[in-house]
């Protein structure tokens, strides 16, 4: 099974190019900052850089709404591959082949580059009286499960 979950940040806004012919198909590309969960002793990097490409509508969705520093999630599959460049050099590739992806963070939050966990806000208990029960305010009677 060859099947890779992946979080994080675009690094660059993605590059989107279209296939030739009759049937042309966007292509995009982007490369994802993933945090690494521990850090090694002496190691400075604490994120992998994934190269990633999608095809059709999800690399048109790409190039509409991802923008550097957009975090996102996707999943995929690793395709590996090589070339030889133009000093007579083999280069071998390794991308993830994105099947889906989908933000990972509110536009708010992404608008104000937080990246952060913000915990939502809990409402303040209610005290009970100093019987122990707790008030119940007038009109909220028909609410109740019981009467």
């Amino acid at each position: 099974m060859n099947k890779v979950i992946l979080m994080g940040r675009l690094t660059r806004d993605p590059e989107v190019r279209y296939s030739g012919g009759d049937n042309q198909t966007a292509i995009a590309r982007y490369s994802l900052a993933v945090d690494r969960r521990f850090k090694r002793d002496g190691d400075e990097q604490t994120a992998d850089f994934i190269n990633c490409v999608v095809f059709g509508r999800g690399a048109e969705f790409a190039e509409k709404y991802l923008r550097k520093g957009t975090k996102i999630a996707v999943t995929g599959r690793i395709q590996t591959g090589s070339y030889t460049n133009k000093d007579g050099v083999k280069v071998y590739t390794t991308d993830v082949v994105v099947e889906e992806q989908e933000f990972a963070e509110s536009k708010a939050a992404s608008n104000n580059n937080e990246g952060g966990y913000v915990p939502a806000q809990r409402p303040e208990p209610i005290a009970p009286a100093g019987d122990g029960f707790m008030n119940i305010p007038d009109g909220i009677d028909e609410e109740l499960p019981f009467n």
